[in-house]
């Protein structure tokens, strides 16, 4: 399948910097004069590509991270560049138990919450979202890329519920943007396809953002290696 306007929207400038380069990628004026997103844009194959990075949080000069910003830029981004799918890409924790390793990329089929708990009738289910991806299972395997479903939360480390809720996922990644751009995606039906690369493992025995930081630039390459398989495939029109 061709996707002719692809954004990629990524939440720390660490993850996006080997994408952008490799692709060639050009700074372009803000999407929004008050708002931090920095956009990139170039031209692969037959399609217009664009990174859009979160930015950083004015006040307290950090990257932009969790669902909150993730889904301004995810708005802001399709209102002015009017693409016709979202990547998702960034990194992640996973679980050894579960098959994982440090720089393994996984293809999204599902994305969902777990720290939206909410236990009132007719809630529950909206709390937890499990969103919609687009897949492609011939590609998906072509890059030998197996699929997950990314669960979502804006705490870097867990407590006891979210283990419990994450046990329950066959295999499962965690992070803290894919919920809010899929839940944007979901409302404006724009096909939202979510790439990540593990930097931390959740039951390897290291605290997460110590093993995150030792591990950010090997996970952020193999993210770049995907990404870059992803984009040629879909940017090629046939």
């Amino acid at each position: 399948m061709h996707f002719k306007r692809i954004v990629l929207v990524m939440a720390m400038h660490a993850e996006a910097k080997p994408i952008r380069e490799q692709l060639k990628l050009q700074p372009v004026e803000k999407l929004h004069s008050k708002l931090p997103m920095d956009t990139y844009q170039g031209k692969v194959n037959d399609s217009e590509v664009f990174v859009v990075v979160n930015g950083i949080d004015p006040r307290f000069n950090i990257d932009s991270i969790g669902t909150t910003p993730a889904a301004v830029a995810t708005l802001t981004a399709i209102n002015q560049l009017q693409p016709d799918l979202i990547i998702n890409a960034g990194t992640c924790g996973a679980f050894k138990s579960k098959g994982s390793e440090i720089a393994k990329v996984y293809w999204a089929n599902n994305v969902m919450h777990h720290d939206r708990r909410i236990s009132i009738p007719g809630m529950e289910e909206y709390g937890i979202g499990n969103y919609r991806c687009w897949t492609d299972d011939t590609l998906a395997n072509k890059l030998k890329m197996d699929y997950a479903t990314i669960s979502t939360g804006n705490s870097l480390d867990m407590c006891d519920t979210d283990y419990a809720i994450l046990e329950k996922q066959e295999v499962v990644v965690k992070e803290m943007e894919a919920g809010g751009i899929a839940y944007i995606c979901e409302l404006l039906d724009m096909p939202y396809l979510g790439i990540k690369s593990v930097t931390d493992l959740v039951d390897g025995g290291m605290l997460p953002a110590d093993e995150f930081l030792i591990n950010l630039k090997k996970s952020s390459e193999a993210l770049k290696e995907k990404v870059l398989q992803v984009i040629d495939a879909l940017s090629t029109e046939k």
